[in-house]
């Protein structure tokens, strides 16, 4: 799922290609990714973009007469841009015309979980944001009070969009490398130090993404929003050396998601527990680093 650093990238593109232009057709493919009937969406023909904001995980194109498209791209979803006279793109699900050229929003695989809605006003886009705390416009004290207002792990913690904005799976992993934190600890167990040493963390690594995924765009269009950028510490990386001590990258799963995480810089060697795994084997999964380097040994 595009995160912050992501959106932030399509947002700088949009910005410097449709801010000012007239949004002139939207020709949708798939009745279900409008998720809103009033206003209808034959009302955003014709308007000019005012702005472009993020809201959450979310794009928000500002139009004339207060009128927003926003955009959800869930898991999937992607932007590309494309001069008007070029043909269809495979799995489009809508295509906003603008003046100057074609916003494609597609999705991969068979779920339709994108979304599209056109809401008018500040207050009706208020409703479309989670709430979570936005860590740049935040201070220490502030950031404290959100990630203590209940006792969650940190991954969870991060990753709820009522909590925190803008990230999710892939960036909280390299947010927790990045603060030598377990993903398994809990919020309240937290002390001053820690806190504070994931409050830079997050900055930090999300500024840096940023930076990164700008640089790699070269002033293109992003077309390579991944949820495995080249160059992540631990994020799809299981197995792997960790990039700071040389470890194998260890993986928790849970529901659709998982946790990559290195045990010898940030659980101090200790293995956590996978669900599905742990019951499996029982007494036989490895507690640490050591065991399973030993069993892996054996094996070989």
């Amino acid at each position: 799922m595009p995160e912050l650093p992501d959106i932030m990238v399509y947002i700088e593109a949009l910005d410097q290609r449709i801010t000012g232009e007239t949004l002139e057709r939207i020709r949708l493919a798939s009745p279900f990714l409008l998720r809103t009937v009033n206003p209808p969406l034959s009302m955003a023909e014709g308007k000019r973009v005012r702005e472009l904001r993020r809201t959450g995980k979310r794009i928000a194109i500002g139009l004339n007469d207060e009128l927003w498209l926003v955009l959800h791209l869930m898991i999937a979803g992607r932007l590309h841009w494309k001069e008007r006279r070029q043909g269809r793109l495979p799995r489009a699900l809508a295509v906003f015309d603008f003046s100057n050229g074609s916003l494609w929003l597609t999705e991969a695989g068979t779920q339709r979980r994108a979304s599209l809605h056109l809401v008018a006003g500040e207050e009706a886009l208020r409703v479309l944001d989670p709430g979570g705390l936005e860590v740049f416009d935040a201070d220490l004290k502030q950031f404290a009070s959100v990630l203590k207002s209940a006792n969650h792990t940190l991954k969870r913690a991060l990753t709820d969009p009522r909590l925190f904005s803008g990230i999710g799976n892939a960036y909280s992993d390299e947010i927790l490398f990045e603060a030598r934190l377990s993903p398994a600890a809990m919020t309240l167990k937290l002390n001053d130090e820690e806190v504070a040493r994931l409050f830079d963390a997050i900055r930090a690594t999300l500024e840096s993404w940023v930076e990164r995924l700008r640089t790699r765009a070269g002033g293109a269009f992003p077309e390579k929003v991944t949820a495995f950028q080249e160059g992540m510490a631990v994020h799809g990386r299981y197995r792997e050396a960790c990039p700071r001590c040389g470890a194998a990258i260890q993986r928790i799963r849970y529901a659709a998601n998982e946790a990559n995480y290195c045990a010898r810089c940030q659980t101090g060697g200790k293995l956590l527990a996978d669900r599905a795994l742990s019951r499996l084997l029982h007494q036989d999964w490895p507690r640490t680093l050591e065991e399973l380097e030993t069993q892996t040994s054996r094996k070989e």
